[in-house]
C-alpha cells in the first residue's frame, strides 16, 4: 500500500478552491485509480507554507503509474481549476 501526498504551496498571491477540489479533482483521482483507491481525503493547511493537502491511500506504486499514464493529463489539465500553484507530489511506502 502507499500514500500519495499532493501539497500545494502557499504563497502571496497563490490560490485553491477547496470546494472544487473535493466536489470534483479528488474525485476524478479516485475514479481514475478505480478499485486501487483505498481512500482519499483533503487538509487546508493552517499556517506555514502549504495552503492544502491531498491524499489518497493506493493498493500499490504500479498500480498508480498505470492510473497516472492512462489519465494523467487530465487530472493536470483540471489543477487550474482550483489552483494557480504546481502541486508538488509525495509518494511513500505505509509503514503502519
Amino acid at each position: 500500500m502507499i500514500s500519495v501526498h499532493i501539497m500545494y504551496p502557499k504563497t502571496d498571491d497563490s490560490t485553491f478552491d477547496m470546494d472544487y477540489y473535493c466536489a470534483t479533482h479528488m474525485p476524478m483521482l479516485a475514479d481514475a485509480l478505480g478499485d486501487a483507491c483505498k481512500g482519499w481525503g483533503a487538509t487546508s493547511c493552517l499556517g506555514g507554507d502549504i495552503a492544502a493537502i491531498g491524499w489518497a491511500m493506493v493498493e500499490s506504486k504500479d498500480a498508480f503509474d498505470a492510473a497516472m499514464a492512462e489519465h494523467g493529463g487530465a487530472i493536470m489539465a483540471d489543477v487550474a481549476n482550483y489552483t494557480n500553484v504546481a502541486p508538488q507530489l509525495v509518494l511513500g511506502e505505509v509503514a503502519h
